[in-house]
This record gives C-alpha cells, structure tokens and sequence, in this order.
C-alpha cells in the first residue's frame, strides 16, 4: 500500500478559542435526548464552536433544518474569513482519549482516499463499511456537505493489527513530537490530547501501514485493509458529495481535488481501550403486547434456551427471550428482520440507543418497547466482514455514546 490510500493531511486547528466548547460529540448520538443537545448549546453560546458546523440527527426532523443547514455553512465561511485557523501542513495527529475510568484510546487523524471505498454490497475495496449503509440517510448530510468549505470528521477508521505496529509505537515517540493540543472535553467526554507527525515520525507510519498490507495481501485475495467503525453514513456522504462533483471537473483535476479525501481518525481494532458495545432498539408509538405477538409469530421463541437471545423491556418488567431459528449469524441481525418488517406492516418508529439504563428509561414510556442485545466481539469483526459483508446495520458501537469521536480537527474541501 503507498500514501495514496491513507496519508497526512492539511490539518486545520483553531487557535485563541476555548477548546472545550469548540468539540462536540458526534452529530448521531443522543438522537432520543434532545436535553443533551440543548445542554450542548448552551454551553457553546455563540463562541467559535464544532458545533455551530454540524448537523445534530435529533433536528433531522425540524421544521427549520433546512435553515440550520445554511447557518452550519455560513459559520465554516465565518471561521475562515476570521483566520481562527492554524495549518499543519502534509502531517497526521497522534491521539490519546483518556476515557472514563481512565483507560487511554490511541489513534491517528489522516485523509483516506474516496476513491478506494465503496459501500454497496458485495464490493471487496480496500476501504469498507462494517455495517450496512442506509442511503435514505445520506440526503440531508449531503446537503450540509455539498457546499461546506470544510470538514471535521467524527469518522473512526479500524485497522487490524495485532502486533500493534502503526499507531502504538507514537507512545514511544511522543516526546519528540509537538503537542498541539490537552483539554477536557465536555459532557464527560474525558480528557484528549494530539501531538503533530510530521516529517521522519510520518514515514515511519507509513512503513508500517505498507507492511501491514502486505501481510494481509498475502492472507486474502481482497484484503479488507480499513473497515469503517463510527461514521459510515458521513463516509459515505463524502463520496457522494465527491462523484458528484467529479461530473463538473476535468479528469486532470480528479487526482488533486481536496473533495477527494476525507479526514478521519485510525484506530487499531487490538487498542487495549477499544471496547464493542451492543446498539439498543427501542420501538415507539406502537403497541407493546402486538410487537411481542408478532414476534413470536415471526419467530420460534422461546423463554428457556436457543440459539440467539435478546432481552424485551417495556412497562417496566425485563424478560430475556431466546430464539431457536434465527435468520442472521448474530442476533442483531435476526432482531433488526423482525424489526424492519413490522414496522413497514404496522408502523411505528425505531431508534438505536447506546446504553443500558438509557434504553430502558425509554422503553418504559407509554406505547414502547425496548430490545436489549448482547455485545458482539470484537475479534469477530474483521473475519465477519470478509466473509459476509456488510454487517447489519447499528450491529456495535465502539464505547459508550459519550465516549464517540468528538469533533475538533478541520480540513479544507473546497
């Protein structure tokens, strides 16, 4: 593998603001908890923030979301033409997030080529997605994207090496690199820190990465070089946004134009703080004793024993349910079948909750149902995707919500 794949980037970081509220977590979490965004908002005020750049999912629905989308657009130009902006040029970012209680996650902010990922089924690019990619959902982030002179990615991209050879000797090195930046982050969000890899400290990175390939070249014909664990849809909005820009460009510009790239975050699937946690479904505005009838006429359940399990919340009361024939290799999957097809014969709505207590909070609301999954391996996940694709969509989150990528690098797309 050469730089064209993965590489540095023209990082933009702001100076002379308060990095606490500047980053903001991911646009897709706490999407039921319109409080947390509130909170998150209040916070910020009108001072230079990731926030004011992004598209919240819980205001997907808003009657103004279409005025949002101009204000997020409006604020990039803003920030730009007031050179809140310092740029690292042609270097990666070593992270540490320290998460709650304490374990420290590691990774590497760089530009991956669009180019060389594909998220239709049955693809075998280079760059993948790790679960299906649902293109209702892209409209409304392509609209943000398609005129924002910027990006700040809370895409998380996982490599899988065990020896732990790309990232983690940055440990070792950071001494002698520049910090570039230490803060908390807001909303419990821990403590992150990013040291500037430039230079001799950047092709080390990329020896490593070449190596890396090549050794799984030579265990697969289509090797699966990055999997996409956090951020696929804004992935995969970027490409689009990118084809389509492609149409008005002459071929010569194709190779060189920023729209090409994105910015997102490397991170070893081995990191000892990377942690697989199931996504919960909680079904709103239906009937709670019909969805339980249904289900137990889709599938043959059971209350002793099986060969997939889940747990069922609503009115208070946790049952686990076992079922005997499941029709995906992971229970989410069997689950979500279900769920897909009830909710297009009876209606009712969906949501992906990260978390336990918060998803039976909701599923004891009236006219609710919650759905507690099991967490899925992590060792499992590479092996899956090469063989079976795409995993079904909403399958793991990788930590808690408030542990997701926080938004705080830039990089200039226009």
């Amino acid at each position: 593998m050469n730089r064209t794949v993965f590489c540095p980037a023209d990082i933009l970081l702001p100076h002379g603001v308060d990095m606490q509220k500047w980053s903001v977590v991911a646009c897709d979490q706490y999407t039921s908890e319109p409080e947390y965004w509130n909170r998150v908002e209040q916070t910020v005020g009108n001072t230079p923030s990731t926030y004011h750049m992004i598209l919240s999912e819980v205001f997907l629905g808003a009657p103004d979301v279409q005025a949002r989308i101009g204000r997020i657009n409006q604020s990039m130009r803003q920030y730009l033409d007031e050179g809140i902006f310092d740029c690292l040029p042609d270097s990666y970012l070593y992270l540490e997030r320290t998460l709650m209680p304490g374990k420290v996650r590691r990774g590497l902010v760089g530009r991956i080529d669009l180019m060389a990922y594909e998220y239709g089924k049955g693809l075998a690019s280079p760059v993948r997605p790790t679960e299906g990619t649902v293109e209702s959902r892209l409209p409304p982030r392509i609209r943000v994207r398609e005129n924002a002179p910027l990006e700040t990615p809370h895409i998380m991209i996982l490599i899988d090496d065990p020896e732990k050879t790309v990232i983690e000797p940055l440990a070792q090195e950071r001494k002698t690199l520049r910090q570039v930046y230490h803060f908390t982050l807001m909303e419990h969000g821990g403590n992150i820190s990013g040291w500037q890899v430039n230079g001799a400290a950047a092709q080390k990175v990329d020896a490593a990465l070449a190596k890396l390939a090549e050794r799984l070249s030579m265990a697969s014909e289509a090797p699966l070089l990055f999997a996409v664990g956090d951020g696929n849809h804004s992935l995969a909005t970027a490409k689009a946004c990118y084809e389509q820009l492609r149409t008005t460009l002459p071929q010569a510009e194709w190779e060189r134009h920023p729209a090409r790239w994105a910015l997102v975050e490397l991170v070893n699937i081995h990191d000892d703080a990377m942690q697989f946690e199931p996504i919960h479904r909680v079904l709103f505005d239906v009937d709670p004793a019909h969805v339980l009838k249904e289900l137990a006429s889709f599938y043959h359940i059971s209350k002793t024993g099986g060969r997939q399990s889940f747990e069922v919340v609503t009115g208070g009361k946790r049952e686990q349910l076992f079922v005997e024939n499941p029709s995906s290799q992971l229970a989410v999957g069997t689950l979500q079948k279900f769920i897909d097809e009830y909710l297009n014969r009876f209606g009712g709505e969906v949501d992906y909750i990260h978390g336990e207590e918060v998803t039976v909070q909701l599923a004891n609301r009236e006219r609710a149902v919650g759905f507690l999954l099991p967490a899925m391996q992590k060792s499992e996940l590479f092996p899956t995707v090469i063989a079976d694709g795409a995993l079904p969509r909403k399958t793991f989150s990788m930590g808690h919500a408030c542990e997701k990528r926080y938004y705080l690098e830039c990089r200039a797309i226009r």
